[in-house]
């Protein structure tokens, strides 16, 4: 598949392009810094990618670079960006809705806060105590739902190095809910009760930053299990 990675040299992106071109994909790096990248990927994979280097938030070289690709993964920006954060997804899923040569198979990141807690129907963020910064997610899932692209929203936790740290068990993927098991006894909680929980139980669902790359990587095909659908990742030793 014809992929294109939006914040290729960031840390979830660099290790989108370098797992795409390992699997056989033809990848294409949008990136302010080619010089960085192949910095990051050595002239072995660098050699292999087509990169764009222009500014994420010039609409024109966002939809030229679309033209013919298959996948947009949009790893670009964080929250710590802002309302800039906002911005710049709003402006790859916009060409993205209007070129008439983009498939239409989007993957947005976004942080796990955005996540349902098991039998409540509540998400992470919406409770009491979680950094307002995190709400730019909601505002970015609320700018998918208005789209009819064909999107998934990967929500991992906290993101580590797959080379420094051994996986405690076997990955799961879940859908719109956290990936890691409550009692039904949880919906009884208030929600300054599920917050308190909530953050006791935030080391449950560090995940490598490979194996969040491998799951988007794996999941590439229109009208997916994962369409129009929040994606939470974690290891657990049950399935």
């Amino acid at each position: 598949m014809k992929i294109i990675v939006f914040g290729a040299t960031g840390n979830t992106g660099r290790r989108v392009l370098a797992s795409g071109v390992k699997m056989g994909h033809e990848m294409t790096a949008f990136v302010r810094n080619p010089e960085k990248l192949i910095e990051q990927q050595g002239e072995q994979i660098a050699g292999q990618v087509k990169i764009v280097a222009q500014n994420i938030l010039d609409p024109q070289s966002v939809y030229q670079a679309l033209s013919l690709q298959d996948v947009a993964i949009i790893a670009a920006g964080s929250v710590a960006n802002g309302e800039e954060f906002i911005r710049i997804v709003d402006n790859i899923v916009t060409p993205c809705e209007d070129h008439p040569q983009f498939s239409g198979r989007v993957w947005v990141m976004g942080g796990a806060g955005l996540l349902e807690i098991p039998y409540t129907q509540i998400i992470g963020n919406d409770l009491p105590g979680i950094p307002p910064m995190f709400k730019y997610h909601n505002d970015n899932w609320n700018r998918l739902r208005r789209t009819k692209l064909d999107w998934s929203f990967m929500c991992p936790g906290t993101m580590v190095d797959g080379a420094e740290h051994e996986r405690p068990g076997l990955l799961h993927v879940s859908a719109d809910i956290l990936p890691i098991p409550f009692p039904e006894s949880t919906k009884d909680l208030s929600e300054a009760e599920l917050s308190g929980l909530l953050f006791s139980r935030l080391h449950e669902i560090d995940v490598a930053y490979e194996d969040v790359a491998d799951v988007m990587l794996s999941h590439l095909e229109l009208s997916g299990p994962f369409k129009g659908k929040r994606v939470g990742v974690a290891y657990r030793n049950e399935m």
